[in-house]
């Protein structure tokens, strides 16, 4: 899935302004600089002018601050290096994480989209890739479940 889109749809999940977004991507990399004005630009169509393209880094970087965001930081470990390319399994992975589910809030979420998923299936998206039974989320299955997440987070 585009990463832009995965910004926008998390940003309407939680209702959150640009600059609170640009916060939360500051959450994980104090570094980084980014501002408001950046985040317009990303959540812009891709045929609209003045549109830019939101890089794996900064989506990494986004989805940590995410989670730093939802669950609070956690002291005692070191900050991780933010992942080089973020898949559709990271990003269900990071949600997932950031909004403390459970498996069974995550089939809830897919069944409230309108495609259940089974348990088996369920797990094999969180496997590592190497894993026998590892696999891929394709952008359909994440846009289902984005849309779920949205049913879930603000409410039918």
């Amino acid at each position: 899935m585009i990463n832009n889109d995965v910004l926008r749809s998390v940003r309407y999940i939680l209702d959150l302004s640009d600059a609170h977004v640009a916060d939360i991507i500051k959450n994980a990399d104090p570094n980084i600089s980014i501002d408001k004005s950046d985040v317009q630009a990303m959540l812009r169509k891709e045929d609209e002018e003045g549109f830019v393209e939101c890089s794996n880094r900064l989506l990494a970087l986004f989805l940590d601050g995410l989670v730093i965001h939802c669950r609070g930081r956690d002291e005692s470990l070191p900050p991780r290096p933010p992942e080089k390319r973020v898949t559709n399994n990271v990003v269900l992975k990071k949600l997932r994480v950031a909004f403390e589910m459970k498996d069974t809030d995550v089939l809830r979420v897919f069944e409230a989209a309108g495609r259940p998923v089974t348990k088996p299936e369920l797990s094999a998206l969180f496997r590592q890739p190497d894993h026998k039974n590892f696999r891929l989320c394709g952008d359909q299955l994440l846009r289902y479940f984005l849309k779920g997440l949205t049913l879930y987070a603000r409410g039918a």
